[in-house]
């Protein structure tokens, strides 16, 4: 899941990598409207899985982030809206989603994205949020 769920940047939302042409990648947004369209290779394409934030540790990634937020939330959508969250509030769900997050370089900005993601992929059925390390530990 998480290799074919993408962030294109200058676009809201997420998108599900449909194929690959030639020069370009076919997406299709997570969503009501499931829109279909190409990707050149002018956008800014990330996948969920290369995404990372900083930690007083070492940089964790979004997976573990998002599935500290579903073992939270009993797997239901977050109640904060996203767009109107003051920031004592977002700062204090960041704290129980990452409680180890650097607080000088994550910004509300980036808070602000990981709650709306969250809820899009949650809200779309998307709940694996397994990284790899626990899959293969799984598997011994």
């Amino acid at each position: 899941m998480k290799d074919t769920i993408l962030s294109i940047s200058g676009r809201p939302g997420l998108f599900r990598l449909v194929s690959r042409g030639n020069r370009n990648l076919i997406v299709e947004s997570i969503g009501d409207d499931k829109k279909r369209f190409a990707v050149g290779e002018r956008d800014r394409v990330s996948s969920l899985n290369d995404i990372t934030m900083y930690s007083d540790d070492d940089n964790v990634e979004l997976m573990s982030i998002f599935k500290n937020i579903l073992d939270a939330h009993e797997g239901k959508v977050v109640e904060l809206n996203h767009k109107t969250a003051s920031t004592a509030e977002l700062e204090a769900f960041m704290a129980e989603a990452l409680p180890t997050y650097d607080r000088d370089r994550v910004h509300t900005s980036d808070i602000r994205k990981l709650l709306q993601w969250y809820n899009i992929l949650v809200k779309n059925g998307y709940t694996d949020f397994e990284t790899e390390e626990e899959g293969a530990e799984e598997e011994k």
